[in-house]
């Protein structure tokens, strides 16, 4: 795939308003959570960055999926939360704050861990020839486009706090088109691939996400965490978004077959973080508008 200056200027432009769009969401408190409160926080990254990463390889060799899609959903396990996690989480009725805090520790955190996590998988499911490796230029790359529209909306907040919250809900409207523009662009760019690998990718990506949502509420159940905070959407909803960004992105792995797995997840999970937040809702409605003091769940 050539460099196409659609893919050149507007990925990165829609991915930096995606992410201004939780910068704006985002407060220094969120990140001294983690020290107040550190259990949840701590159980929902170990979920995220060692449970379903290791899951989703074995769901990955289970389904027999082609090595760049492997790589692609792989990708994905290794993409944090993002607005759309925090938003089922408010409508499901958990742990908002929690789910932000994870959003904002997850984010920085992936930096670091998604380049590490993307190679190990080049490594094993590609052959040298067809691999490439997402390098040291290319993480600064990747940390400069999503930390720093971040890093500038969570400035905007702090000195325009009544500007900020205005601008939340069209920016989080805005956001919510390009994913849909980049979901259809990611089909696109290699449609040929996508009927083709489709019904196997689609059971890979929708095991994956039932997968990520029942880790994201057993776990934190088990380990008698509050019921909030078992609701909390980051760990079961991934960034799809970013995941397909880093895939086409002609400078980073430049791969649109690697993007198809986010692709189909990031259309699957409306539908199932819905019907898992009417669940909840069902299951548990009593316990859930009863106020709860805050607490880290021990």
């Amino acid at each position: 795939m050539t460099a196409d200056p659609l893919l050149t200027l507007f990925l990165p432009a829609a991915l930096g308003i995606i992410m201004l769009g939780l910068g704006l969401s985002l407060s220094l408190a969120d990140f001294a959570r983690v020290a107040k409160f550190p259990r949840p926080v701590l159980i929902g990254l170990a979920c995220q960055l060692l449970l379903l990463p290791l899951a989703c390889f074995f769901l990955a060799k289970l389904f027999g999926l082609a090595p760049a899609l492997a790589v692609g959903l792989m990708l994905l396990a290794a993409s944090p939360g993002g607005t759309t996690a925090n938003l089922y989480s408010h409508l499901a009725h958990g742990d908002v704050a929690l789910n932000i805090t994870l959003t904002a520790v997850n984010s920085v955190v992936a930096i670091l861990t998604m380049p590490l996590i993307v190679n190990l998988s080049l490594a094993h499911f590609m052959s040298a020839d067809q691999a490439i490796p997402l390098q040291f230029a290319k993480v600064v790359q990747v940390f400069a486009i999503v930390l720093g529209p971040v890093a500038i909306g969570m400035w905007l907040r702090s000195r325009f706090p009544h500007f900020a919250e205005r601008m939340q809900k069209p920016v989080k409207i805005v956001s919510a088109l390009f994913l849909l523009l980049i979901i259809l662009l990611a089909v696109a760019k290699d449609w040929r691939t996508f009927v083709e690998y489709a019904p196997a990718v689609g059971g890979a990506a929708l095991a994956f996400n039932l997968l990520s949502m029942a880790v994201g509420y057993c776990v934190p159940r088990l380990l008698k965490l509050d019921l909030r905070q078992a609701i909390a959407m980051e760990i079961g909803i991934h960034n799809g978004t970013l995941a397909i960004a880093l895939a086409l992105s002609p400078a980073l792995l430049n791969n649109p077959t690697m993007a198809i797995p986010a692709a189909i997840y990031s259309l699957i999970m409306f539908v199932t973080a819905a019907l898992f937040g009417l669940w909840v809702n069902h299951v548990h409605g009593a316990e859930l508008v009863e106020p709860v003091a805050q607490g880290d769940g021990a």
